[in-house]
């Protein structure tokens, strides 16, 4: 049994806090859950939006499991999806989107990203960064 970084456990923790983010905007696509901007509260219904929600809460639950568990796959799916939610920020900020609606999900998955790549998160995964050519 590998001994568990507090660096994995917090990653595990974090993914575990995307996972109700997730939950909470499947159920905002529902119409089960308002959704706030600012002073304005509304409902919506999207069924693909929901879907897509429901999908992605479901991939952060299987993370967390795998990252519990040192399963190296859940530590490259985790960088693999939060890299992808980083660049998907800043589309959203470049379509209009305020800072202040963008900023905690830009904080939280740059915080998962920066924790992934720690030697001792890496290293625990058994990830091993291999030396460019040339250096020794």
């Amino acid at each position: 049994m590998k001994k568990r970084p507090i660096g994995v456990t917090v990653l595990a923790i974090l993914a575990g806090v995307q996972a109700v983010v997730a939950i909470i905007r499947t159920l905002q696509m529902l119409h089960l859950f308002p959704i706030s901007l600012g002073e304005f509260r509304f409902f919506t219904f999207d069924l693909f939006g929901a879907i897509m929600w429901g999908l992605l809460a479901i991939i952060y639950i299987w993370l967390v499991r795998s990252l519990w568990n040192l399963k190296a796959q859940g530590w490259l799916f985790l960088v693999i999806i939060t890299t992808i939610n980083v660049i998907l920020n800043f589309f959203t900020i470049l379509g209009g989107t305020p800072w202040e609606y963008i900023l905690p999900s830009l904080v939280l998955n740059g915080a998962v990203l920066l924790y992934c790549i720690l030697p001792g998160v890496k290293q625990a995964f058994g990830v091993v960064d291999e030396p460019m050519p040339g250096q020794r």
